[in-house]
C-alpha cells in the first residue's frame, strides 16, 4: 500500500470473508442488540469510526447519533478519541471499542474478561456484534477509497492538501 494513503482498508478478500463470516455465524444474536440503547450503540461506533478514519462511516454515525440524542460535544469527543468520560455505565465498553479496534478486533483477553464482567454475556456479545458490524463498513469505505485514490493515480489526497 502507498505511504500517502492512512486510512485502513480491508488487505484482503480472506479478511472482510472472516469479518462476514462472524456475522453470519452469530446472525441469531443480532436481536440481542436491542440490549443496547440506539444513542450508547451510536457511541460505540463512532469510537471505531474514529479509530478506523472512514469518511462515509463518520458523516452517517454523526448523523445518526444526533437523531438519537447525542449531542455535538459528545460526538466531536469521540471522534477525536477521547472515550473515558462518558456515564459510568459506558465507559467501559467505549474503551473496549477503541481498543478492540486498534487491535484489528483482536483485542486482549484481559479486555474481553472485563467487557464480560462489566455487562455480562448477553451484553457483551451484542457490544461485540456492533463493533464487527461497524467494522465491516468502516473497512469497505476505506477500501473504496484506496480503490478511488489508486484510480486517480495517487491524485486524491495531493488535491484534498
Amino acid at each position: 500500500m502507498n505511504k500517502e494513503f492512512k486510512k485502513r482498508p480491508y488487505r484482503s478478500f480472506g479478511e472482510l470473508w472472516a469479518d462476514l463470516r462472524f456475522i453470519f455465524s452469530n446472525y441469531k444474536k443480532l436481536h440481542n442488540m436491542k440490549l443496547i440503547s440506539p444513542d450508547f450503540r451510536e457511541r460505540l461506533m463512532l469510537a471505531v469510526t474514529a479509530v478506523y478514519g472512514c469518511r462515509y462511516c463518520s458523516y452517517f454515525h454523526t448523523r445518526e447519533a444526533l437523531k438519537t440524542g447525542v449531542n455535538k460535544e459528545e460526538i466531536a469527543r469521540i471522534l477525536s478519541g477521547d472515550v473515558g468520560s462518558f456515564p459510568e455505565e459506558e465507559d467501559v465498553a467505549l474503551l473496549y471499542a477503541q481498543h478492540w479496534a486498534d487491535s484489528n478486533a483482536d483485542p486482549d483477553p484481559e479486555a474481553v474478561k472485563g467487557l464480560i464482567e462489566a455487562y455480562g454475556d448477553e451484553k457483551a456479545e451484542a457490544i461485540n456484534l456492533v463493533l464487527r458490524m461497524n467494522r465491516i463498513g468502516n473497512l469497505l469505505g476505506n477500501s473504496l477509497d484506496y480503490l478511488l485514490y489508486k484510480l486517480s493515480f495517487w491524485q486524491v489526497e495531493r488535491l484534498e492538501t
